[in-house]
């Protein structure tokens, strides 16, 4: 079975909605950078959304690590027409939609965007894909806080709003086992 090492990419300051957007990562914490570099396995591979925030943050963890290509399947949610839109802003104009996307998340799709369910499937079949080209490996993926909890939401067997109910910490780890292990998430938003 394939381990997951699952870290957010550095803040971005944003205080906007950030889906496919690229904005870079703040990465001036080196002493954080560093920690999860000395914490990670040595013999993982690295890999990484293809947004700046991601790759700028895989190649500043990396190390010696073999760096696989970054792959566009472990992008943010889509978030569509609310991409740098203030979260009052979509609630004002969308505030039904609004409310039923936080709250109900899984089928719900903001206008030109993605749900729940479509990143979900999405990132998994990724997951799969990368899983089976390194079997038994360890991954250290690079990404965001939806793809994150996405795949703790599958190890898990939670419905999406009960992941949607944990943080994920720019810079912390999120280590998934696998649905059959004993704890398929012994990490979770692990700041090193």
């Amino acid at each position: 079975m394939t381990t997951w090492h699952w870290v957010r990419h550095g803040p971005t300051h944003q205080k906007t909605f950030v889906g496919w957007r690229d904005v870079p990562a703040d990465l001036s914490d080196s002493a954080q950078i560093a920690r999860i570099q000395s914490f990670l396995p040595e013999d993982a591979l690295v890999i990484s959304s293809d947004l700046i925030r991601a790759h700028a943050t895989a190649d500043a963890i990396a190390g010696g690590r073999t760096r696989l290509r970054s792959d566009p399947m472990l992008r943010e949610f889509h978030f569509g027409a609310w991409d740098n839109w203030h979260f009052s802003r979509v609630s004002d104009a969308y505030p039904d939609l609004s409310r039923a996307y936080w709250e109900d998340p899984g089928d719900i799709v903001p206008p030109g965007g993605e749900s729940w369910n479509m990143a979900a499937a999405r990132v998994a079949t990724a997951v799969r894909r990368i899983s089976a080209q390194h079997p038994k490996r360890h991954i250290i993926a690079v990404a965001h806080i939806g793809v994150i909890l996405t795949q703790v939401q599958a190890a898990m067997g939670w419905t999406p709003k009960q992941a949607l109910a944990h943080k994920i910490d720019n810079l912390s780890v999120t280590r998934i086992d696998g649905p059959d292990a004993e704890n398929p998430v012994p990490l979770l938003n692990h700041l090193p």
